[in-house]
């Protein structure tokens, strides 16, 4: 199956896991040598391998650790770059927070009793 937009959540976690499983395998490790190496409880991996939500993302980050995943991060969520005309205005300087396209407040400077 090929992930694309339209897969559900459950689905994706699914597929997820069974290619995790197969990736595991291929390497020729127990679910229990991997919880060992990943640190985690066998139960962990387990849920990891069946596409269960309830999993903690560090744990998944831990198992792709030890098959060796963790570079492919990288692909998934590439780091973000500024559009040109962003790079001029920030020259050098690291965004921090993300603007808004309409205005926040009201015109005027806030007073006391004004109404949030």
């Amino acid at each position: 199956m090929k992930i694309d937009k339209t897969i559900t959540d459950d689905a994706l976690l699914e597929l997820l896991g069974k290619r995790l499983a197969r990736i595991r395998l291929s390497l020729n490790l127990t679910q229990q040598q991997l919880a060992e190496q990943a640190g985690l409880g066998l139960r962990t991996v387990q849920r990891l391998e069946l596409g269960v939500a309830a999993t903690q993302l560090s744990g998944f980050v831990r198992v792709c650790r030890v098959l060796g995943l963790v570079e492919g991060f990288e692909t998934l969520i590439p780091e973000a770059v500024p559009s040109p005309v962003a790079q001029l205005e920030l020259r050098g300087k690291e965004r921090r927070r993300a603007s808004s396209a309409k205005p926040v407040g009201p015109a005027g400077p806030w007073r006391w009793g004004d109404k949030a």
